[in-house]
């Protein structure tokens, strides 16, 4: 498993801290800086970063075929996690009782959640930000708190700019303008108005612009964007302006098509990073598909989750077909509980302003939701930039720790 480490702070007697890596390729800045270091600083903890199998340069093998992701399900990484520790007690002879503290974000806070729950023994104590910890199929509460981020943060009005523009856009498509709209939003000839599959790759595509403003915004962001489109004088004008803007389509044409996305999954190599295989999961795990299916959000209805099952068959074999994958889904709850994990000692966290936490615990059960937060935003080191009920959560953490390690 590769790993990173730093024993800066470490004195023997301390516990081990871990930052558990997910989708991604793992980088020394998460721990030489932030909330974690400072938790090793006063314990004396020795900090490790651990890469996921078939992320960032862990590549177990040759390809990312169908027949090689029968080694890539979350139970077989929190085994790599277990082995890890198991081996680290052995064979560091100061690490030998050392107790563990693990702490993750997004899907890796939903792993912290789970290793609690499979190997407690291993576990001392752990923090998740931002962790979805239902998994579900039609995953419309995303689109919503994403409308919701756009009406606190920038304006109703910007929120029905949105939505009107894009309701213009279904109404043309539907009332035999799509030629227009086509030459409007500068799309390839490979769009095909008379194919769902494309017609929804379209809308979704346009709805996830603003899903990743929000989802990764620093402040200011979403006033920022929400005043370019009020810039303009008309809804349509303000969407198709948004659209190209955000695409970077310049001259060229924008490819949506299904068939392109398509493509893109069906590259076998490594070379798209985390997108094969982190698909490969939500087909095999979780769902989480981000639909259009409520219609308390701004992004229009021609989204559904259908179109995201539709493309886990074509990638992976037909035998992802929608059925199963609801199976596959229901059993990732069966085997962890869902939003009843039953762990002790693990203090989930979470953005109020976050998509993901719609799939996580509120403040009832236990959480801390900070206000006007989105996703992961709570790993640094407590600074006079935190709101007050950022700060209050991050002291309780150390405070949760200290206890912990007692």
């Amino acid at each position: 498993m590769r790993y990173m480490f730093n024993d800066e702070y470490f004195e023997e007697g301390g516990p081990m801290i871990f930052y558990l890596g997910g989708e991604w390729e793992i980088k020394p800045g998460s721990i030489s800086s932030g909330i974690l270091v400072d938790i090793a600083k006063e314990h004396k903890g020795m900090l490790f970063y651990t890469e996921h199998r078939f992320y960032g340069q862990s590549k177990p093998t040759a390809n990312i075929l169908p027949e090689n992701l029968k080694y890539l399900h979350v139970k077989q990484a929190l085994a790599d996690l277990a082995h890890f520790i198991e081996h680290k007690r052995e064979t560091v002879p100061a690490l030998a009782n050392a107790k563990v503290i693990m702490a993750g974000g997004s899907y890796s806070a939903t792993m912290v959640v789970w290793f609690k729950k499979l190997y407690p023994h291993l576990l001392t104590g752990g923090w998740a930000s931002s962790a979805p910890i239902l998994a579900k199929v039609d995953f419309f509460e995303y689109k919503e708190v994403v409308g919701k981020a756009l009406r606190e943060l920038g304006s109703e009005q910007c929120y029905q700019r949105v939505e009107n523009g894009i309701a213009e856009l279904q109404a043309m498509i539907t009332g035999k303008r799509s030629a227009e709209v086509k030459a409007m939003l500068k799309l390839c000839n490979s769009f095909d108005h008379h194919n769902d599959l494309d017609l929804w790759s379209l809308f979704g595509s346009i709805s996830n612009i603003f899903s990743g403003i929000v989802q990764y915004q620093s402040e200011g962001d979403v006033p920022y964007y929400c005043d370019y489109l009020m810039s303009f004088n008309d809804d349509l004008t303000a969407i198709s302006n948004f659209f190209l803007w955000s695409v970077g389509v310049t001259s060229g044409c924008a490819d949506v098509s299904y068939k392109s996305t398509l493509a893109y999954y069906l590259d076998s190599t490594y070379a798209n990073g985390a997108s094969r295989p982190w698909y490969y999961q939500t087909c095999n795990e979780y769902g989480w598909y981000q639909s259009s299916s409520s219609p308390n959000q701004p992004f229009g209805s021609k989204f559904p989750a259908t179109l995201y099952t539709t493309l886990c068959a074509d990638i992976f074999g037909q035998k992802y077909s929608n059925e199963h994958i609801h199976e596959l889904v229901a059993q990732t709850n069966e085997d962890f509980g869902g939003l009843n994990p039953e762990v002790e000692n693990v203090y989930m966290t979470h953005g109020a302003l976050d998509p993901w936490s719609a799939m996580g615990h509120g403040e009832e059960e236990g959480a801390s939701v900070i206000p006007r937060a989105s996703h992961c935003a709570d790993f640094g080191s407590i600074s006079s930039g935190d709101s007050a009920e950022m700060r209050a959560s991050k002291e309780k953490l150390l405070e949760l720790v200290r206890e912990w390690l007692k």
